[in-house]
């Protein structure tokens, strides 16, 4: 059926997304160097997942950086005449871990981008590009949106246009706050969008909620529900960081996410934006979230409050994906917020407490 590159192929949506395409028959190469240790710590690796990864017959590892062009270049050289499907889902992840080193956060989501995007347009320009961008491009417009506080969570005024299904892309990324890694990631989302416009190549930006499985490595500056699940297994102190916990976000499970971009390949469109996620099929506030892992893992989790938000969080975000039902109206969500949040307990609730 021919071959598909995946980077970032030992994270979550990378890691599933191999899985997946190795199903269909694809032959994958997942470029991945585990700089989510280095972003992270070592409990953040995705170096088991990769070696996971590496027993289907059909999947070939390349340890590269993406900011490496001449390498990129070669690995997508190497395939171009079966080259079917680029999946780029590797980034630096965290706003925290951005305003700590501004030029690799850039070099990664933004220069590693434009290497694939300029490689694939050199070798396989029919090629499907999907980015896994990030709904963190609007900045924090979202927060000027009229909220009402409720109980557990903050809400949308029931009014708003957006109340119904959540947030669609006629926001504005302008005139906002979007933290240095929102800024990188714009950077490579308009990247991606101009690839499609000007040179007619089949390039579509999915902009995520929060993405989250049994297979994310969550840890405190990223993977919300993932770590959130892991502290209370391990009865490990959490923070919560402003918004009196909440701040609403949905989630969309990796796999239903991977089974988007699959709907996608198989009927590209050139320079495609779409906002994706949960929607109001699968969102929580914080509260809500803590209030389930304490149900699904059967123990508390001692959590302590810091009134001070982070830097352009939003305080309450739900994706309206509707646009991209209407190009690809056979795609449905699977997983709600109760089945996503079983499906990283079971998964990681042994890993952990061997780990504790």
């Amino acid at each position: 059926m021919g071959v598909a590159i995946v980077t970032g192929a030992g994270g979550l949506v990378g890691s599933e997304a191999v899985d997946f395409l190795v199903e269909q028959g694809l032959d994958v190469v997942g470029i991945d160097n585990d700089m989510r240790a280095r972003f992270f710590g070592a409990e953040a690796s995705t170096r088991w997942r990769v070696e996971e990864l590496c027993r289907h017959p059909r999947f070939r590892h390349e340890g590269a950086d993406i900011r490496d062009f001449n390498t990129v270049d070669r690995i997508i050289s190497d395939v171009a005449g079966d080259l079917k499907l680029v999946v780029h889902a590797a980034a630096q992840p965290s706003h925290d871990w951005a305003a700590r080193d501004p030029f690799t956060d850039f070099g990664v989501n933004a220069q590693g981008t434009l290497n694939l995007l300029e490689a694939v347009r050199r070798h396989a320009a029919g090629a499907a590009f999907v980015f896994l961008s990030t709904n963190k491009v609007y900045g924090d417009t979202p927060n000027r949106l009229p909220l009402v506080e409720l109980e557990t969570r903050w809400e949308l005024d029931r009014a708003h246009p957006f109340f119904q299904r959540g947030i669609d892309e006629t926001m504005s990324v302008d005139q906002s706050t979007h933290s240095l890694f929102g800024a990188s990631k714009l950077a490579a989302d308009v990247l991606v969008q101009e690839y499609g416009r000007s040179f007619g190549m089949n390039t579509a930006c999915f902009r995520g909620g929060c993405l989250t499985g049994g297979n994310h490595a969550g840890t405190a500056l990223h993977g919300f529900l993932a770590y959130l699940m892991k502290c209370t297994v391990q009865r490990r102190g959490y923070t919560i960081h402003g918004h009196a916990g909440k701040q609403v976000r949905d989630n969309i499970h990796a796999r239903d996410l991977v089974s988007a971009i699959w709907c996608y390949a198989r009927a590209p469109r050139p320079a495609r934006v779409y906002n994706i996620g949960g929607g109001r099929f699968a969102n929580c506030s914080m509260l809500e979230a803590i209030d389930l892992c304490q149900e699904i893992a059967g123990s508390r989790l001692e959590w302590t409050y810091d009134p001070r938000p982070r830097h352009g969080d939003h305080i309450w975000w739900v994706s309206d994906s509707t646009a991209f039902s209407i190009d690809y109206p056979d795609f449905k969500l699977t997983r709600d917020i109760q089945a996503i949040l079983e499906d990283i307990h079971d998964k990681g609730r042994t890993r952990w407490l061997a780990d504790a």
